[in-house]
């Protein structure tokens, strides 16, 4: 398996990058991965994606030790609802010993959890993001009304999971992506004359060149900046898995 990541900040924004990422075990055969990106429109919207990424850290942390004293492996799909509930938990928490209001705890949030054994991964989108699995990209889009999970701390959380839509199971992955949908920013950033314009998306998430090295994403940016003349206007948060 091969595990690569990449965060920058988007040309458009200068004092703080947004977005955030994560790659943890959550047992012995379980990668998750995930992405997040704060709403721009609420307050230090850095924040709440950076403390998402913590949060999830110390989830997965947590639930891989006792998975390991406890030799229990539960299936993908409950390893992904066992994440979110203690999410919940732990920001419910948070918000209230911090003291911190609804406007600080809105991001978006992408969440996969791939067994190593039989490579099928659950996956679960909050908000926008972008996902592709096997060369088939989705992007999850909200019009820009991103139903964040900072406004359902005060459900119950069987009830917010119940109906959760933006869902994705899948069998046999052989690669996959999650992603801010910063992937869909790349821009011109000068006049200068460079390569015909390729598809950024494509080369990023699907395209395998390079595979053979660890800052596979951070060369292909490069490239996409020196050989074609466009960089991400919005902030980008990558993990790509290659099996």
């Amino acid at each position: 398996m091969k595990l690569f990541s990449h965060l920058q900040i988007g040309d458009h924004h200068v004092n703080h990058c947004e977005d955030y990422f994560l790659t943890a075990k959550f047992t012995e055969y379980h990668l998750v991965t995930a992405v997040m990106d704060g709403c721009s429109m609420g307050t230090d919207s850095y924040l709440p994606a950076t403390l998402t990424g913590k949060l999830l850290r110390k989830i997965c942390k947590e639930f891989y030790y006792r998975s390991f004293i406890e030799k229990s492996i539960p299936n993908t799909n409950t390893c992904l609802e066992q994440i979110f509930n203690q999410l919940f938990k732990e920001w419910t928490f948070l918000s209230k010993y911090l003291d911190l209001s609804r406007e600080e705890l809105l991001n978006t949030l992408l969440l996969a959890v791939v067994d190593l054994r039989d490579q099928n991964l659950e996956l679960l989108c909050i908000g926008d993001g972008v996902v592709c699995i096997n060369g088939q990209v989705t992007s999850f889009e909200q019009n820009n009304k991103p139903d964040y999970l900072g406004y359902h701390l005060k459900e119950k959380f069987e009830d917010w999971w119940n109906n959760q839509p933006q869902r994705i199971t899948a069998k046999k992955v052989n690669d996959f992506s999650v992603s801010t949908d910063g992937v869909f920013s790349f821009s011109a950033f000068d006049n200068k004359s460079y390569k015909p314009l390729i598809s950024a998306p494509d080369f990023l998430l699907i395209d395998d060149f390079l595979s053979g090295n660890g800052n596979m994403l951070y060369r292909k940016l490069i490239i996409l900046e020196e050989e074609y003349g466009i960089r991400p206007t919005d902030d980008l948060g990558i993990v790509r898995v290659i099996f």
